[in-house]
């Protein structure tokens, strides 16, 4: 399986935490509100999580762990006959 690099990780972290921040200073601000969904999907598709919550847990926790996933499990599902 293949990993994310920690360091992209945890600077999409600071980048997502600081984005939160703009959007809730300034709810109205459209531009920065798309930079945080921007930053929310990608942690998602990095971190192979359906929501921004699941997916900042995950990063969280890869970045606790120093870059190792061993605790993390994936489930593949076979298509349907």
């Amino acid at each position: 399986m293949l990993l994310p690099d920690r360091n992209t990780v945890e600077r999409l972290l600071r980048h997502f935490r600081a984005q939160e921040r703009s959007v809730l200073d300034r709810p109205g601000d459209l531009s920065a509100r798309r930079r945080f969904e921007d930053t929310a999907y990608t942690l998602c598709v990095l971190m192979g999580e359906r929501t921004a919550r699941e997916a900042v847990l995950a990063a969280e926790r890869y970045v606790a762990s120093g870059g190792d996933q061993e605790s993390r499990s994936i489930v593949i599902v076979p298509p349907l006959a």
